[in-house]
């Protein structure tokens, strides 16, 4: 009863085509909204802005990219670290060569780039698909680590390839705090967010799930398949490249390549399962369980280990966060495919009913 729609009555083509139709869903949207506003500066501190919420933003924006490409047109990609290392080192380009040049135009052009490089990398995907798709997108990998660390003039003459910046302005407000950046990486994230939701529901979000579903069926109605998938491999490196800018710029502040290594390609393409391919919320949701659950690993593990007596080492702790990371992931896929977003729209269906027998 919580969740009924009974009586919203749409009165008009647009209200019925809204991103949130449902008044309870507008109303849990703002709420959100209201919290990460005005009560996370409130009560969050310094560390959990740097260590937890920050990276949260960042990595859900570039999972929400991959998401794209893998979830809606069922592209299998391994080289978002590329993608992101191609958005950082852009934008560190531009914001070093020409004096001046402003931190938010630098993080989209940075985002501009890594459309183009991504673009470059997906035409494989015209001919071949599955794991040999995951092959030639892992060669992106291979070559952009090998770039950024043997040309030395992406890297500003680098010899190690770290790059590092400092005194970050947008639009004369300078942002340079924890909270600062917070509300920074919030803004892209809403922004962002909004705009791949429309996305998904148009014309071109219908051409990238046909392509998903049945790619021969969906050329054989008229959709153009290179058209497809080379808009989604642009548009999810796009979003890629931004977030990879912002890892950079805002949280890491000074990084090498390593910073964008198969690591980060592989984290990303775990959040998605995780948090539900073809879902804009299972981005979020699997960017919050890949951040949250290392934290909560290094804190319950070695306090379990004191109560037995066991020192727990730094190194048992980093093998038991990758043994939990691939169980869930194996559970996932074989429980629940379609990861945490199903599992919360099965959720909201049941509160249609209850309290009455489902």
């Amino acid at each position: 009863m919580f969740y009924r729609e009974n009586g919203q009555f749409k009165t008009s083509y647009a209200a019925d085509q809204a991103i949130f139709p449902i008044a309870q869903d507008r109303w849990g949207v703002l709420m959100l909204l209201a919290i990460a506003v005005v009560a996370v500066p409130l009560i969050a501190d310094e560390y959990m802005l740097r260590a937890i919420l920050i990276p949260f933003l960042i990595l859900a924006l570039a999972a929400l990219g991959v998401n794209i490409l893998v979830g809606y047109c069922g592209q299998i990609s391994l080289g978002s670290g590329a993608f992101m290392a191609v958005g950082a080192y852009a934008a560190y380009n531009f914001s070093v060569r020409i004096d001046g040049f402003p931190l938010i135009p630098a993080v989209l052009m940075g985002g501009v780039f890594a459309a183009l490089v991504g673009i470059f990398f997906g035409v494989p995907s015209l001919r071949v698909k599955g794991l040999y798709l995951a092959v030639a997108t892992l060669a992106a990998q291979f070559f952009c680590d090998w770039a950024f660390l043997r040309i030395k003039w992406l890297t500003n003459d680098s010899a190690s390839g770290t790059v590092s910046v400092s005194k970050l302005k947008a639009l004369t407000l300078p942002v340079e705090s924890p909270l600062q950046k917070y509300f920074f990486c919030l803004a892209f994230l809403v922004v962002f967010g909004l705009l791949a939701k429309n996305l998904v529901r148009s014309a071109i979000g219908r051409e990238w799930m046909a392509i998903r579903d049945m790619d021969v069926a969906a050329s054989v109605i008229g959709i153009r398949p290179m058209y497809a998938k080379l808009t989604a491999f642009a548009v999810s490196s796009f979003i890629v490249g931004v977030a990879g800018a912002l890892w950079g710029f805002i949280h890491l502040g000074s990084w090498e390549p390593a910073a964008f290594s198969i690591d980060r390609s592989f984290q990303l393409l775990f959040m998605v399962i995780i948090g539900g391919m073809g879902s804009i919320m299972g981005s979020f949701f699997g960017a919050a369980f890949i951040v949250i659950l290392p934290i909560v690993i290094n804190q319950s593990l070695p306090w379990l280990g004191g109560l037995v007596g066991v020192a727990v080492s730094t190194a048992a702790l980093t093998h038991t966060e990758q043994i939990v990371f691939g169980a869930l992931i194996v559970w996932f896929l074989i429980v629940e495919p379609h990861g945490l977003a199903r599992l919360w729209s099965v959720g909201k269906q049941k509160l249609r009913l209850w309290p009455f027998p489902h």
